[in-house]
């Protein structure tokens, strides 16, 4: 029996060290494997590094370059890339189409951050801004002498900014005369030939004008502005408006007007439409109306005639594409090499034949095999007489207060003068001196301070509804609003608080400054212009209050009038009625609102003459503060009436029968029933709708901006369209226009809560 026991024991000993052996083996076997496989994990990332650090090298030799093209511009620039990929194919270029809305602030934005293109092509207007925030590079080193005498020299100086270079000249633009040639036989060459034209052609009852041109527009009037010896900048640099001699343009112009020698309100779809249809003899455009003309009118391009008066040629604007490097470029060489491509002769002459540009190259010019069109030979005779638009970052500054000086005097409110004047104190406004820097250490503790509170206050809140055990208890149903919470947050609340946080600070040059609360104080108080200026808060408050206050009782009078109409039986086809008064809400606000501007013309819109079929006199409806708040109040409520249509139509249906019925037999009318019974019924209904309708009328922008363009003098401007132009109109005043959204917030905060109020205790006493 022993012996059989030492047997099992010896046995099992036997089969356990087996069992050890082979687990152990199992182990060396499994660790073998695991670092098989970490090798190849370790092997695949090495192989994706390298893939990465490749394929980073050939990204970095790629050039990117940005454009706004379109049209034949845009497929000769597409080509032009082809052809210098299929021959450069180290070096690709990669072209990106940028809308031209957005394309400036894009690249503000962009390149910075590294993330913007190696080169761009774009308007030179902008260097003077972007050469001192280090945005372009200069280009006196990589363009020499010889390669600079190959472009027309005004475009080089154009893309001058102190003394230095910084764009490679591709393409010129400016303005010259079109003349239909069944109508003139010889252009103009002084203005009192083209006074003398104007008078002839002019045909008061036909609507035939001897010259046509948006004179409104500070771009199209330069040409006289300089004629007449006017200037913007003082040899210092800075800027003066109101001289001798920019007045006297403006008082030519004004006496075109004034005899009705040029159409009044134009537009450049209004100055298209008079030449296409014979009835404007002569117009002033640039190159980009070559394809708007209709193929039966014969015409000719002729530069513009000399002042009379001075003896002085007339100089437009020169506007100059250039080719610009990123001083961010990853590429720097490879841009210019490409920059080059495109301006040199065989570049240039395809970009002239295929994209119909005016290129910069002057042997393009002489080149015997290129046959250029009569119209592109005239514009650059007016290239030789243009004057470059002024690079200097102050220029931007002065755009909005020239143009609302020349539609002062044209519209006859103002002399040449006093218009010139104002614009002087509107562009010193404007351009006044930034806040001191101010200190942000006393500000972050008080928003930590805040913040503690809001904390505290949050965590009480909680405490009072059974902490962190009730959140525990409906931890499903914050599941289920976690989507939309994080949502709210990403969309709202964090754009919020940034924007909130840019009213701290002053933007000037491409730099943020921290100034505390000194864009608050300066609208607050008022301390750059009278509580009676348009350009003060309070001002364009009051206009914004009356604003909302009128359309919403409009939007509400006339919906809720139309409601109470479609619900009664004996109405027939209320499926359509219905219908067709919703199509005013359907259709886009924009859409809408250029309707209507066009509707409101003084001289060709479909108002004034329905008011001159009835023997009334046409209104100048956008010369006067009233009629162009009258304006805008008849299209916005075009607009608004159809929402406040549906929300009461929806309410009325749930408004009980036999309430009426019963008010009917106790001998109550329309009126009483109406006030006494409906209106209480529809309330719970309506004040949402009309809380939420003031809040939408209250940033109405596409109308005011549309519509009236804040005409007369800015006076019709609300705070929204206000922000805006301090943001792109004015030197790009982020932090200012970003303490105007705040303030419009608190306003609208102030305006809920009151809202609130009121209805709750009314709701009480009812």
């Amino acid at each position: 029996m022993g012996r059989y026991n030492n047997i099992f024991l010896s046995t099992r000993r036997e089969g356990e060290d087996r069992g050890e052996a082979s687990l152990s083996t199992k182990r060396s076997e499994v660790e073998r494997d695991r670092g098989r496989g970490l090798l190849r994990v370790c092997s695949a990332l090495l192989i994706l590094l390298f893939a990465l650090l490749t394929s980073s090298v050939a990204f970095a030799a790629e050039i990117d370059v940005w454009h706004s093209y379109r049209g034949a511009e845009e497929k000769a620039l597409a080509e032009l890339v082809t052809r210098w990929n299929d021959t450069h194919p180290d070096e690709p270029v990669r072209l990106l189409a940028v809308p031209h809305e957005a394309y400036a602030n894009k690249l503000t934005s962009a390149i910075p951050r590294g993330q913007g293109p190696d080169l761009f092509i774009f308007a030179h207007e902008r260097i003077g801004d972007w050469a001192e925030s280090g945005i372009i590079a200069p280009l006196d080193d990589k363009l020499d002498e010889a390669e600079q005498d190959a472009f027309l020299p005004v475009t080089l100086d154009a893309l001058r900014y102190g003394d230095k270079l910084y764009g490679v000249p591709l393409a010129f633009k400016t303005v010259a005369l079109f003349y239909n040639k069944d109508l003139v036989d010889n252009p103009p060459e002084t203005t009192e030939e083209l006074v003398a034209l104007a008078e002839a052609q002019r045909d008061e009852e036909a609507g035939s004008f001897g010259l046509a041109y948006q004179a409104d527009s500070f771009y199209f009037h330069a040409g006289w502005f300089f004629g007449f010896g006017g200037k913007i900048f003082n040899d210092d640099g800075t800027a003066r408006l109101d001289r001798p001699e920019n007045a006297k343009s403006l008082a030519f112009v004004a006496d075109l007007r004034e005899r009705g020698l040029i159409p009044e309100e134009p537009t450049g779809a209004l100055v298209g439409e008079l030449f296409n249809d014979g009835k404007a003899a002569a117009v002033i455009q640039g190159p980009w109306f070559l394809g708007e003309i209709d193929e039966s009118v014969d015409y000719a391009v002729a530069p513009l005639p000399r002042v009379s008066e001075t003896g002085l040629p007339a100089r437009p604007f020169l506007t100059v594409e250039a080719a610009l490097v990123s001083a961010e470029a990853t590429n720097p060489d490879g841009a210019m090499a490409f920059a080059r491509y495109l301006s040199a002769p065989d570049g240039a002459k395809f970009r002239l034949q295929e994209g119909k540009q005016l290129v910069a190259n002057e042997a393009v010019y002489e080149d015997a095999s290129v046959e250029l069109p009569q119209a592109l030979r005239a514009f650059q005779e007016q290239s030789k007489q243009a004057k470059p638009m002024p690079n200097q970052p102050l220029m931007r500054a002065v755009w909005e207060p020239a143009a609302l000086a020349m539609r002062s005097v044209l519209r006859g409110s103002l002399g040449p003068e006093g218009a010139l004047k104002k614009a002087q104190q509107r562009f010193e406004v404007v351009t006044r001196a930034p806040p001191e820097q101010k200190n942000p250490f006393p500000y972050l503790i008080g928003l930590v301070v805040l913040l503690a509170a809001a904390l505290g206050w949050l965590w009480l809140g909680l405490k009072r509804q059974g902490g962190m055990a009730a959140l525990r208890q409906k931890k499903h149903a914050y599941l289920y609003l976690l989507p939309g919470g994080l949502a709210l947050v990403l969309l709202v609340l964090v754009p919020f608080v940034v924007g909130t946080a840019v009213a701290f600070f002053s933007h000037r040059g491409g730099e943020f400054t921290f100034v505390g609360l000194s864009n608050f104080v300066s609208i607050i108080f008022s301390e750059d212009y009278p509580v009676t200026d348009p350009l003060s808060f309070y001002f364009t408050l009051g206009v914004t209050v009356m604003w909302t206050a009128i359309n919403v009782f409009f939007h509400v009078s006339i919906g809720l009038a139309l409601a109470m109409l479609l619900r009664n039986k004996w109405l027939k086809l209320k499926g359509v009625y219905r219908v067709l008064l919703i199509v005013p809400w359907a259709v886009p606000s924009y859409i809408t609102a250029l309707i209507w501007k066009g509707m409101f013309h003084s001289q060709f819109g479909a108002i004034n003459g329905i008011l001159e079929s009835v023997g009334l006199e046409p209104v100048p409806w956008f010369s006067g503060f009233w009629t162009a708040f009258a304006a805008n109040v008849t299209t916005n409520t075009w607009l608004g009436f159809p929402f406040m249509m549906v929300v009461c139509l929806g309410a009325l249906q749930a408004v009980p029968k036999d309430i009426e019925e019963a008010a009917m037999m106790d001998g109550a009318n329309a009126w009483t029933r109406f006030w006494r019974v409906i209106l209480p019924q529809i309330k719970p209904a309506l004040v949402p709708a009309v809380v939420l309708g003031s809040v939408w009328t209250f940033n109405m922008f596409n109308i005011i901006y549309l519509v009236s363009g804040g005409e007369p003098d800015g006076s019709t401007e609300i705070l929204i369209s206000e922000a805006y132009k301090w943001a792109f109109s004015r030197q790009e005043q982020y932090g200012y226009a970003a303490a105007y959204a705040t303030l419009i917030f608190l306003a609208l905060i102030v305006y809920s809560a009151l809202t609130q109020k009121l209805t709750a205790g009314g709701g009480d006493d009812d």
